[in-house]
């Protein structure tokens, strides 16, 4: 792929909120899902949004009632089902080859942030196993400096109760969204590969911990947790 954001139509955009505001309506129905932290999310400029990863319900849940369109980074494969790859490239996508380099990766997504966009990363790669929050790789330091997009922290918390991996279907429940606040593509560069992951990890487990207590859960122990 060329990597170079398609042009927007007026139908496409259309489509996106309507068929957006529907998606996200039944979502929250389903899960009575809450909003913390909505106003932390910029209303313009290139932003990078990083979150949890809990089941295939995520891009919905990221996305809610914001409506700066969010591009998510599919593998290609998952678009060669007629019907849902027909779907789901009908919203904003960067798709990335299956195989391909993570440097290739990273330019294609500088390149969207470059024009002002916004891009969602689960940069845990896969669903969470036990719920809790892995360790994140570094990488984003440079997507941030290349860009000059702001890294905004968000977690959903509920969704591993409600279908986990080892679940073929999902099951009512409660879900929680939190948006934290952005981090600056200049603290980010003061900071370092290395550093910044460390503490972006532990913005987002303290935003787990937080989310899960408005949630009246208990918060997840990550005093044992190996971060490697």
């Amino acid at each position: 792929m060329s990597g170079n954001p398609p042009k927007e139509s007026r139908l496409r955009r259309l489509w996106y909120h309507l068929s957006q505001s529907v998606v996200v309506a039944l979502a929250f129905l389903f899960y009575r899902v809450r909003i913390f932290g909505k106003e932390n999310v910029p209303q313009d400029g290139p932003l990078l949004v990083v979150s949890n990863h809990q089941s295939f319900l995520d891009p919905i849940l990221c996305q809610t009632w914001i409506w700066r369109p969010f591009h998510f980074v599919p593998r290609d494969t998952l678009l060669k089902n007629a019907f849902w790859g027909t779907l789901i490239k009908s919203y904003y996508l960067i798709p990335i080859r299956r195989g391909q380099a993570d440097v290739a990766a990273m330019k294609t997504i500088i390149e969207f942030l470059r024009q002002g966009k916004v891009v969602c990363l689960y940069p845990e790669g896969t669903r969470t196993p036990d719920g809790r929050i892995g360790q994140i790789k570094p990488g984003f330091s440079l997507m941030s400096r290349r860009s000059g997009a702001a890294v905004l922290p968000m977690v959903i918390d509920g969704m591993f109760e409600a279908w986990p991996r080892t679940q073929k279907y999902p099951k009512p429940g409660r879900v929680g969204v939190m948006y934290g606040k952005p981090f600056s593509a200049d603290y980010i560069k003061s900071l370092g590969d290395e550093a910044f992951a460390e503490e972006l990890t532990a913005a987002l487990r303290r935003m787990q911990t937080e989310l899960r207590r408005k949630m009246g859960r208990e918060p997840i122990d990550y005093t044992d947790k190996k971060t490697e």
